[in-house]
């Protein structure tokens, strides 16, 4: 048996178990390598989606740089056996600019490129990132940087979009009613988790601010929004407003609904928002689901 010398790394890797590369017999040029995925006979049935999950990417959404969890797919037609999921990625990578743009005409962009590359006739793409925005306080104004969660949702099928959906979920203040009211004094309130899944017409361009106004539909119609930075006056108005506009859930979800059933551009939307409740062990909740 060698003796091995265990003053270098490769002793030390054979000490604890490694041994050398066996002399193989397979190609080792990618021209000379068996191509599975490209064998071409009956499948039995043709595949709607398949593709990536939980890829992480730099992404910029609006003036700010931030990580993006996408899932790609691809549809698939009977006569194939798999895709190429390598071409996923240099798809993404044809579009990335110090990040991919989360909007609605790049993610179009990224599955063209995909449906191009991949010759698939459908393809659809999901990501979700921290969306950073300004805020003032309510009465010194002083900036500080806000956020909410956002998901984008969109498909293709040939040279149509079937689907486009944009989720928000933020954080508000909801001070309940019913304390309120049987109480000689104070309210209790509690943190409120607002999500927001808005299906978007196909064909309707959308403003520049059409974020912000389904932001603005969630957090308004709270009894208050959160702030960043808040100074003793803005603190006194925050607690003001928030105990001049209680809020059930049933209420919020149902005001946030006659704000968004107003906008054309939304083609119907599901809401909920789940109260951690400050004086109970559980949490409350309420969705509503609509469509016009």
């Amino acid at each position: 048996m060698t003796e091995l010398d265990l003053s270098t790394r490769e002793g030390r890797w054979k000490h604890f178990g490694s041994v050398d590369p066996i002399e193989g017999t397979k190609p080792v040029v990618k021209e000379e390598m068996t191509d599975l995925q490209s064998t071409n006979k009956n499948f039995l049935f043709d595949i709607e989606e398949v593709g990536i999950k939980n890829l992480v990417y730099p992404v910029k959404i609006d003036d700010y740089q931030t990580a993006g969890t996408f899932s790609f797919s691809t549809s698939l037609t009977q006569d194939e056996k798999g895709i190429n999921m390598s071409r996923i990625l240099e798809s993404v990578e044809k579009h990335y600019d110090n990040g991919i743009q989360l909007n609605f005409t790049s993610l179009n962009e990224v599955l063209r490129t995909l449906q191009t590359s991949m010759k698939q006739s459908a393809a659809g793409v999901d990501v979700s990132g921290k969306w950073f925005f300004n805020r003032l306080s309510p009465v010194t104004n002083i900036k500080a940087i806000g956020n909410a969660d956002v998901t984008f949702g969109l498909a293709i099928d040939g040279d149509s979009i079937t689907r486009k959906e944009l989720t928000i979920n933020a954080a508000v203040t909801t001070l309940c009613p019913c304390s309120k009211e049987i109480s000689e004094y104070s309210a209790h309130n509690q943190r409120g988790y607002v999500t927001v899944k808005a299906y978007l017409d196909k064909d309707t361009p959308l403003n520049d601010n059409y974020k912000e106004i389904i932001l603005d539909a969630m957090e308004a119609n709270a009894s208050s929004i959160l702030y960043p930075i808040l100074k003793r006056p803005d603190e006194k108005s925050v607690t003001e407003r928030a105990y001049e506009n209680p809020r059930f859930v049933e209420d919020l979800i149902r005001l946030i609904a006659a704000d968004l059933v107003g906008f054309e551009w939304i083609e119907g939307f599901d809401i909920e928002c789940r109260n951690e409740e400050s004086i109970h062990q559980h949490d409350a909740f309420a969705k509503i689901k609509y469509r016009k």
